[in-house]
Parts: structure tokens; sequence; C-alpha cells
């Protein structure tokens, strides 16, 4: 029998784990959207309806192999009550980095 914990409980551990915040940093869209979707109780499925996509791009969405476009970004933030922010901020210098050139 499975014990149900909590989102909040269960994200409140991992985040106390570096190796886990350090990913979580990097993929932090991904994780947000992730995190967005099981705060609305639903499944990839569910909401790649609402979106009228496929479970699969929610699928790669979440897991952050793809750069998707803003305004798909924007449809699955409007299914989730939310809002895509996009900020640009100077990378210290000494930072290993790479800056991504066109």
């Amino acid at each position: 029998m499975s014990t149900y914990i909590p989102f909040e409980s269960w994200e409140a551990r991992q985040i106390a784990d570096p190796q886990f915040s350090g990913i979580a940093q990097e993929m932090e869209p991904a994780y947000q959207l992730t995190r967005l979707r099981i705060l609305h109780g639903l499944t990839q499925q569910q909401l790649a309806e609402m979106v009228g996509t496929k479970q699969l791009s929610i699928a790669r969405l979440e897991s952050g192999t793809v750069e998707p476009r803003i305004s798909f970004l924007r449809k699955v933030a409007a299914a989730l009550d939310s809002r895509v922010e996009i900020r640009i901020v100077p990378i210290p210098k000494g930072d290993d980095r790479e800056v991504a050139h066109p």
C-alpha cells in the first residue's frame, strides 16, 4: 500500500537536497510548468487537451529537452491560470556558462 505525500511536502524535502536544487534551477521553466500542472491536479494528457496539443508535447516541455516557442508557452501558461515572464539578465564576469549566440 502506497502512502500519499502532499506535493508541498515532497517539494520541501527535494529543495533541501543541494543536488536536486541545482538541477531544478537549471530546469526552472520545465520544473515550474510541471509543478503548476500537478498543483492543478492535471495529467499531461489533460493539460495537452486543454492546450490543443499532444501529451508528448507536454512531456517534452516538462523534461526540458525542447526549446518551445513563446506562443506555445503562453497557451500552456494560460491553461494553468498563469503567465509567461521573460527576463534578460547580465552574466557575471567569470561565469563559465556558455552564452548562446545566434
